[in-house]
């Protein structure tokens, strides 16, 4: 397709003078306004601007400047239609072949801090979002640019006569991708100054996500899947830096999520670290330092440890890296990680290796269903010994507090049916995902062993019997924490003051299925 006329507008200006430098060559006349012209004049490159063409200026502080039939006339007439044709003519309307929009920075905008309102607003594009829609419409007879780093390509194409119809069709639906986006950053911003904090759910939940990378395949061979990330969020996974390794598998994400969140629990002024295995953590444990946090978790069960997931909420140090190099993990996540531990683990051709920013926390979490979304705000409940009430005949020791408020934030990221066994800064066993908690504390007692003498315990929700208490103090438990809430609590209670166990209730619970 041949391009002669090419209107110009753009927020973000990255390679927009060699692009229109490069249209000019080939003999493109140059359409052009306000910033974006002045840069393209300023190259002493040809360019006319919308309101030479429109006979009229731009208004209204520059709300006004392509909203004209001679801008939209241009692009969206069908050049084949006798009636269209018959109208440009009639009307003074010349073709524009070829549209460079992107839009103004609305999302960059309400990023800032204590952006206004009026801010925000101001920085609503109308007249971009409305030629890249008419001219995607149009893809026929009209070529439509929105990302930069394609100006080269366009050239190229322009140049040997391949800007093809199915091209076209790919950047149209990638201008419609681009405007809906931005759409969709309007709406949820105006959704939050609306609504404000009343519950975070909206009548309509509208976000987008943009594809990352693919994924080698789903959760088994035999499934596709590609990575997403919402353009909104500043942090999180999503936001991650892979410094080696092989590729990320979909599972390995999964678990990452689970790794993150978990160590998150813990602020940079306490080293720790978790391994997780299958979104369970199989390993959990405070430290004197990133080195010594590690191998309490790992130590705490190295044999489900192989292959895990490890996460820790300090700089990966030469230590940490030494430690870890003999053992084999999946992928290892920190905020930072030393030049020294690089040269050591990058020695392992493919361990992944990942440095997340700092903690991210979702505004609302989501889970599909067929047909539909099912959509909460986080477990962010933080109880502490304060908000818990002693229901046993003994109170816990300070040392059995700490643990009860160490188990309490393992237990968190526990699938439910969830036991967990720890010492006050150490897991010893967990018990995850069983159909009945007797079931998991089962499993969880099994995993301490001896450890499980002098530990505590905890639950991520009520025991309906006092099977499960039972179950702890044969094994030696001596404090126990757990939500409370069961019509049987005090079967629960009873057996706990039989064999001696201190037992609080916190009042809330942490289920998590998924």
């Amino acid at each position: 397709m041949a391009v002669k006329r090419a209107l110009i507008s753009v927020s973000d200006k990255t390679g927009v003078v060699e692009f229109a430098k490069g249209l000019h060559e080939l003999g493109v006349e140059i359409i052009s306004t306000g910033g974006t012209m002045k840069a393209i004049a300023a190259a002493g490159i040809p360019v006319k601007s919308v309101s030479e063409v429109t006979g009229f200026p731009e208004m209204m502080d520059g709300r006004v400047k392509t909203l004209h039939p001679k801008i939209h006339g241009g692009i969206l007439a069908i050049r084949d239609n006798p009636e269209h044709v018959k109208a440009m003519k009639e009307h003074g309307i010349k073709g524009i072949d070829l549209v460079a929009v992107n839009l103004y920075p609305f999302r960059e905008t309400i990023a800032k801090p204590n952006v206004t309102r009026a801010e925000a607003i101001e920085n609503i594009d109308i007249g971009g979002p409305s030629m890249v829609r008419a001219a995607a419409k149009n893809y026929k007879y009209v070529t439509i640019v929105v990302d930069p780093s394609q100006y080269g390509e366009i050239l190229e194409r322009i140049k040997n006569d391949t800007l093809d119809e199915d091209f076209r069709l790919k950047l149209s639906r990638k201008a419609f991708l681009h405007t809906g986006l931005y759409d969709c950053a309007i709406a949820d911003y105006l959704t939050k100054e609306v609504d404000g904090d009343k519950d975070g759910l909206p009548d309509v939940y509208c976000k987008a996500f943009v594809k990352l990378q693919d994924l080698r395949y789903g959760e088994n061979p035999h499934q596709k899947a590609a990575f997403y990330k919402d353009p909104e969020a500043k942090g999180g996974i999503a936001a991650a830096k892979q410094l080696h390794g092989k590729e990320l598998s979909y599972n390995n994400i999964v678990d990452m999520e689970a790794a993150w969140d978990l160590v998150c629990e813990w602020g940079e002024d306490q080293p720790a670290c978790v391994i997780i295995k299958h979104t369970n953590p199989c390993g959990a444990a405070l430290g004197k330092d990133a080195l010594d946090a590690f191998q309490r978790a790992f130590n705490a069960d190295s044999k489900s440890a192989f292959g895990g997931i490890v996460a820790m909420n300090q700089v990966c140090d030469k230590a940490a890296a030494e430690a870890m190099k003999p053992i084999f993990f999946e992928v290892v996540m920190a905020p930072k990680f030393s030049q020294e531990a690089l040269d050591i683990l990058e020695t392992k051709k493919n361990i992944r290796l990942i440095e997340v920013p700092a903690a991210f926390k979702e505004e609302l979490q989501l889970h599909k269903v067929s047909g539909g979304l099912l959509v909460q705000t986080p477990d962010n409940s933080a109880e502490t010994r304060k908000d818990c009430k002693v229901v046993t005949k003994r109170a816990p020791t300070e040392e059995e507090w700490q643990a009860m408020e160490f188990a309490w934030k393992i237990v968190k990221h526990v699938k439910s049916n969830a036991i967990v066994l720890t010492g006050k800064d150490v897991t010893y066993g967990v018990g995850a995902g069983q159909m009945n908690r007797v079931g998991s504390a089962d499993i969880a007692i099994a995993e301490a062993g001896e450890k499980a003498k002098g530990s505590v315990m905890s639950s991520d929700a009520f025991f309906p019997f006092g099977d499960t208490i039972e179950a702890a103090g044969k094994a030696g438990v001596t404090a126990v924490i757990q939500p409370g809430g069961s019509i049987r609590d005090q079967e629960s209670i009873d057996m706990a003051n039989k064999y001696g166990i201190a037992m609080v209730f916190t009042g809330h619970r942490h289920f998590r299925h998924s």
